[in-house]
């Protein structure tokens, strides 16, 4: 795997990650896309390509959905560990 191979990765993980948590708060809510569409004014269909992680919300619609939701979103930068890459050299 390229090094752009590994961002591409992360950053869909990151977006289904986001989805996911979007989508856990939906249901514990007992809302349907279709509903929260209408509480928050963000499409459904954008709704459903959030929460598979397709589309990565802007601020402004994160805010509408969070919303919709009546939740507040909350943001947390942690520390991780150190990404070095190796390059090989010449065969010996």
């Amino acid at each position: 795997m390229t090094g752009a191979d590994a961002v591409a990765v992360e950053v869909f993980d990151r977006a289904y990650a986001l989805g996911a948590a979007l989508a856990e708060a939906r249901r514990e809510r007992g809302l349907k896309q279709r509903e929260l569409a209408e509480l928050s004014g963000v499409d459904q269909a954008d709704i459903s390509r959030i929460e598979r992680g397709v589309l990565a919300p802007t601020t402004p619609t994160l805010l509408r959905l969070a919303e919709g939701l009546n939740a507040r979103i909350t943001l947390e930068l942690l520390p991780t560990r150190s990404i070095r890459t190796r390059v090989a050299g010449p065969a010996s």
